[in-house]
Order: C-alpha cells, then sequence, then structure tokens
C-alpha cells in the first residue's frame, strides 16, 4: 500500500497550499464569529475522521462559548468510491432542543452531511448549522449545501487536510488532486 500511496503523491497536483488552506480556515472562523451562531451556545460536531484537522484548526479561532462532540458517518472507508453510509459512532452528548455546527472536510456529493442533517433533526435539535474546509463542485445539485465554506474546488479525488487517498494522506498539509 506505501507503494501506492507514495505514486499518488508523486503524481498528485497541488490545488491549495498550506498557507491557503489556514487562511480559508481563518476566514471561515471570522464568518462563523460574526453569525447568529455565536451567541446560541451551540455544540459542535467533528465529522470523524476527516473533519478532525479542520476542527482542530477552527476551534481555538472561535471566540464563544461551545461544547464539543464528535459523529462518525462514513460512506468511503478506506475506499476512493462512496457507497452506502456506515456510522460508526453517534454522538455522547444530548442534541435535544440544542443547536449544532457540524464541522467536516469537504462537501461532495452531500449525501454524507444530508445523513448526519437527518440524524440531528430525529434527535430534536432545534438548529443545524455546517461548515466544510471543501465544497466541491459538481454538475448535479446537492441535498444540503454548507452554511460556512472555506474553498471551493473543481471535482478531483482530493487529499490532505483532513481529507484522504484510501485512510491515508489526511495529514498531509495542503490540498492535492490526485492524477486522473
Amino acid at each position: 500500500m506505501l507503494t501506492e500511496i507514495e505514486a499518488v503523491q508523486k503524481n498528485a497536483t497541488l490545488i491549495h497550499t498550506a498557507a491557503e488552506v489556514d487562511a480559508a480556515i481563518v476566514a471561515m472562523a471570522a464568518k462563523i464569529n460574526a453569525s447568529e451562531l455565536a451567541k446560541l451556545d451551540p455544540i459542535v460536531l467533528c465529522v470523524m475522521n476527516g473533519g478532525l484537522v479542520v476542527t482542530g484548526k477552527l476551534l481555538p479561532l472561535l471566540d464563544f462559548p461551545l461544547t464539543m462532540d464528535g459523529i462518525n458517518a462514513s460512506r468511503y472507508g478506506a475506499e476512493i468510491a462512496g457507497t452506502e453510509i456506515t456510522w460508526k459512532q453517534l454522538p455522547t452528548l444530548n442534541l435535544r432542543d440544542k443547536t449544532v455546527l457540524i464541522v467536516d472536510d469537504i462537501l461532495d456529493e452531500g449525501l454524507t452531511l444530508a445523513a448526519i442533517y437527518d440524524y440531528c433533526k430525529q434527535q430534536g435539535v432545534s438548529a443545524i448549522f455546517s461548515a466544510v474546509l471543501v465544497d466541491k463542485q459538481l454538475s448535479k445539485p446537492k441535498p444540503v449545501k454548507a452554511d460556512f465554506v472555506g474553498l471551493s474546488v473543481a471535482n478531483y479525488y482530493l487529499y490532505g487536510s483532513g481529507m484522504d487517498y484510501k485512510g491515508y494522506c489526511r495529514n498531509v498539509a495542503g490540498i492535492y488532486a490526485c492524477e486522473q
């Protein structure tokens, strides 16, 4: 597998540098801080595992009280194509009558984020917001739209800054497009 990862990295194209990613997260945090969300005592739901890097960089920039939990709903696992959603972790905090900010690495087709929205609604949340580092531009409509977006990118298979290639490369600084 490591040979495959090395080949993928060797042939990838840098889409956004680490500095551009960090600047996008700072800008996204400023928009969140200026929004009504800052007054709603939110629970931040980090979508594992991709949202971990983004959440880790975003939280210290939010200047209002919040609590945090995680959720793990995945369509990809260690693959590069999405399948049906697998629930691996549900939040431990009670979401009833709470405001939730879902933080994830990428809004691709929107199916995972839509499923998380549905889960939150079933739990009785009072309001749902979402923040994604990357909104992938597709030619078809998505079932949900993120409230806060760091970067918009073309339809490439991406890795880095939380996004993975077959479970690897989440820790790579910047955002890279795999060779098609």
